[in-house]
């Protein structure tokens, strides 16, 4: 009962998190919009958004993302920090559990002591053997991935 209700609104957050950091990414794109918030409904509008569903972080209070280069279209990295987290886990998980010791010590040594020794997309490759994917993460939240 506890862990079915850990997935409960997960698509409703996921929903409101992607339309902000979609709409964070498209503002980003060549000149700002004259009018932030008719571009917005009209991102909103070409996402298909469901009227019901509100952007996380709607325009208006989304002040951060405006604050200078270094956070740019930066808001669609939180959910990409989610989905390696959640692919990592699984490589625990497809290994027998959260505590299997060949797979702490790959973890440790590609990722967590590794640094900025080498390309973020190495090292996650000689951890995992691939790149992250979505699956992971959908599972995690309830969604029906496809085998």
């Amino acid at each position: 009962m506890v862990l079915a209700a850990s997935k409960h609104d997960k698509g409703f957050n996921t929903v409101e998190y992607i339309a902000s950091a979609t709409v964070d990414l498209k503002f980003h794109e060549g000149d700002a919009p004259i009018d932030p918030m008719t571009r917005q409904a009209e991102i909103l509008e070409e996402l298909g958004m469901p009227r019901a569903i509100g952007m996380r972080h709607a325009t208006p209070h989304f002040a951060h993302a405006f604050a200078g280069d270094g956070y740019s279209s930066g808001y669609y990295s939180y959910m990409w920090s989610e989905v390696m987290d959640a692919d990592a886990f699984e490589a625990f998980e497809e290994a027998g559990g959260a505590f299997d010791e060949g797979i702490a010590r790959k973890l440790e040594k590609f990722i967590l002591s590794a640094g900025g020794s080498d390309e973020a997309e190495a090292l996650y490759l000689n951890f995992r053997g691939r790149m992250p994917g979505v699956e992971a993460l959908l599972r995690g939240r309830g969604f029906p991935v496809a085998a």
